[in-house]
């Protein structure tokens, strides 16, 4: 185990066209932080963060609510640059790339968040909405014109991602009127829709109750088995043993382990991790 970065190139990527039902027939790519620090004021969230989530895995960041996990993963998707390090998608730092391709490399990134910021619209409408938005601009227009003549049915890669987290019969509902874990789920197809190289998810169960718990984590599963680079964000110390095939610890906004899951829970090389895992460390 280790606190660093394993080695190794990236596999290639698409520019993120393709959809969610096809995803399993391209190849994909990682995510990866070399040295990630940043602050607010003057106070420092995250001290030299590595860790990189690869295609076809699910990566744990386990740690203390306000260690900088949040953060941490805003960073990963590009919402806000770094104080100091790099954040690199398929090999490349995205901070030195031009803004038209940086913005391609966004694209590539999903995430949903612990809040789950749906749309006013029906639950099919929010999950269509990054593919209409990466849609040309004639195309867009033809869609709004013809949808003046009568409703079409959901596209295939719509049902795709619904049918991923159990939601596909409530396609026609408004969001509005969901519960939390249906809203959660919605926000985890609308990520998947596009077809992602890599699905951040910020705390996606927390709070829900076991039956939403069960599909989210199902829908985890189902990205990984495409492909996709997964990481979760988490202070569930049994769902991290339950989905994840890697784990990084993070204490006091610092990356002090990270492994395979089973090793990180049962053989730590830190004795903070073994006392945080065993719920022995107040942090």
């Amino acid at each position: 185990m280790t606190a660093g970065v394993p080695g190794g190139g990236a596999s290639g990527a698409s520019d993120g066209s393709d959809s969610a039902s096809t995803g399993a027939r391209r190849s994909r790519t990682r995510l990866a932080a070399r040295g990630l620090s940043h602050g607010f004021g003057d106070g420092a969230v995250l001290d030299d963060v590595s860790l990189t989530v690869e295609p076809g895995e699910i990566l744990a960041v386990v740690g203390p609510s306000g260690t900088g996990k949040t953060t941490l993963f805003r960073l990963l998707a590009m919402f806000e640059r770094p104080d100091e390090g790099a954040v690199e998608v398929g090999g490349d730092d995205v901070w030195d790339l031009p803004e038209a391709r940086r913005l391609a490399v966004r694209r590539r990134v999903g995430m949903a968040f612990q809040t789950r910021s749906l749309f006013s619209t029906t639950v099919e409408e929010n999950v269509s909405y990054g593919l209409r938005v990466r849609r040309p601009w004639s195309a867009r227009v033809r869609d709004a014109v013809e949808g003046l003549f009568g409703r079409e049915e959901p596209s295939e890669t719509v049902e795709d991602a619904l049918r991923t987290v159990g939601m596909f019969d409530k396609v026609d509902r408004d969001a509005g009127s969901l519960s939390a874990g249906e809203a959660q789920r919605v926000a985890i197809a609308r990520a998947l829709a596009p077809d992602p190289d890599v699905l951040l998810l910020d705390e996606p169960t927390s709070n829900l109750d076991p039956r939403n718990t069960a599909a989210i984590e199902s829908a985890m599963r189902a990205a990984r088995d495409r492909g996709i680079a997964v990481a979760l964000a988490t202070h569930d110390m049994q769902q991290a043993r339950r989905v994840s095939d890697r784990t990084a610890v993070i204490l006091g906004g610092t990356c002090i382990e990270s492994g395979p899951t089973d090793a990180v829970f049962e053989s730590p090389d830190d004795d903070r991790v073994r006392q945080f895992v065993e719920g022995k460390l107040v942090y």
